[in-house]
């Protein structure tokens, strides 16, 4: 529910003082809305998202006895939980696979010919048809990352992506390696000025993106 408008970098930084203060459902259902507005103020559009939260956290004190519900009938009750948001809480928290169709998922499947569907409903059903249950949270993880990372709406990194030689959408993007490597979107880690860098695969021996198998 924070993470709209923002990053998760800075969703990150935030929680903690959160949690800190109102460690329970109970405690931030009673909380001083100014004082978790505050809290919240750097995520942006932070006096909605006090009042999302606040509401959440009565939701489960009073329907749900303090706990987050582990079924997604249950969940997609409380205020502001849709399904991405349930198959998320249940992949990551309770080990329920799910399908987190996000925009990023929801572009590269298509850009990817995985399916053609729009309406996400359809597009988790189709998707989720072509891989086993099990797989389907980190799917959904690997999918995002990729779309935040590498294949970007409007100017993929073909030439420093890794699955190239997979890709039916191969050269809608940048295709010469360099140009390509200067694209890729690497968030912030947890330091102040921390990047996450591409992992080594995606390198020659050089340091340089590496080439398309079977390119040269």
């Amino acid at each position: 529910m924070l993470s709209a408008q923002t990053t998760d970098l800075r969703v990150n930084q935030t929680t903690p003082a959160l949690f800190a203060k109102y460690p329970t459902p109970e405690d931030l259902a009673a909380a001083d809305p100014e004082e978790v507005e505050e809290i919240l103020r750097p995520t942006g559009f932070f006096r909605a998202k006090t009042r999302s939260v606040i509401g959440l956290s009565k939701a489960l004190t009073e329907d749900f006895g303090g706990e987050v519900p582990g079924r997604l009938e249950d969940l997609v009750k409380l205020p502001g939980v849709g399904r991405k948001t349930a198959f998320v809480v249940l992949g990551n928290a309770f080990g329920r696979p799910g399908i987190t169709v996000d925009t990023h998922f929801q572009r590269l499947v298509r850009r990817w010919r995985w399916t053609a569907e729009t309406d996400p409903d359809k597009i988790e059903a189709a998707v989720g048809a072509l891989f086993p249950k099990s797989d389907w949270t980190d799917l959904s993880h690997h999918v995002i990352w990729h779309g935040r990372r590498i294949c970007h709406a409007r100017k993929p990194a073909c030439g420093a992506c890794p699955i190239a030689p997979l890709c039916p959408a191969y050269g809608e993007g940048e295709t010469d390696p360099e140009k390509a490597r200067k694209l890729l979107k690497y968030e912030k880690g947890g330091l102040p000025g921390q990047r996450l860098k591409p992992p080594q695969a995606y390198l020659d021996a050089g340091g340089r993106p590496a080439p398309p198998l079977g390119a040269g």
